[in-house]
């Protein structure tokens, strides 16, 4: 797959939605208590940040000699954004706060889109 607008956009595309989900206001979320009950806004981390890794790694999947290195690459810097989103929440988005559990569930998501594209982009 040859790296162009037509890969990298879908990508950019979904930072942006991350980016605009993770900034929203708490008051701006809604509260369900069955939603605590199942830690949904984990999966909700683990399936943003699974995806963000998946599409940047699929925008950059053309490079097979180093495709393995490089989506390790997009996977710790997917980590990275995530724990800058979570400083970024506890400090300039009102009613939002840090939780290391979030950035736990965007490692787990990054390791899962570094798996699935590794599976699925890199031949063997």
């Amino acid at each position: 797959m040859k790296t162009s607008l037509r890969t990298i956009l879908p990508a950019f595309a979904w930072l942006v939605l991350v980016t605009v989900l993770l900034t929203l206001p708490g008051s701006a979320i809604p509260k369900e208590d069955w939603l605590s009950n199942i830690q949904f806004d984990k999966w909700v981390h683990i399936v943003l940040f699974g995806t963000m890794v998946f599409l940047w790694c699929r925008a950059f999947s053309l490079n097979q000699h180093n495709a393995k290195k490089i989506f390790i690459w997009i996977a710790m810097a997917g980590l990275a954004y995530g724990i800058g989103m979570e400083l970024i929440q506890k400090y300039f988005v009102a009613n939002r706060s840090f939780d290391f559990f979030d950035i736990m569930a965007d490692a787990l998501g990054c390791g899962l889109g570094f798996w699935i594209s590794r599976k699925y982009f890199i031949k063997k």
